[in-house]
């Protein structure tokens, strides 16, 4: 099983949207552009959004485990993928890379 580096790429924020339909809250995400996590195989990286994990794991447990051309042709790498987080209001959008390195199980 291989290690996983999920990178942060990409947050749009659709303000009109949050003042029409949510309820304010604070911290609703504290993922940064550039922010770099490494999934030790399927297991999510301390520190990473639950919500966002929910999204991501599926995908990043198949490059984990080896699997590439995710969707047939959808990526330019095979050994990648670019998934965005559930947040319809701040959705997050991240590269998934798989790692030579082994993950520690």
């Amino acid at each position: 099983m291989k290690k996983v580096r999920i990178t942060v790429m990409r947050q749009t924020i659709y303000k009109d949207l949050m003042e029409q339909y949510e309820n304010p809250i604070k911290h609703a995400c504290t993922l940064r552009v550039g922010q770099v996590f490494v999934a030790n195989g399927w297991q999510k990286p301390e520190g990473f959004c639950d919500s966002a994990w929910d999204s991501l794991s599926a995908f990043v447990m198949t490059l984990a485990y080896g699997g590439e051309d995710i969707y047939s042709g959808w990526m330019k790498n095979k050994r990648t993928a670019m998934v965005a987080c559930n947040d319809g209001f701040r959705p997050v959008s991240f590269l998934l890379e798989t790692l030579d390195e082994e993950a520690a199980v």
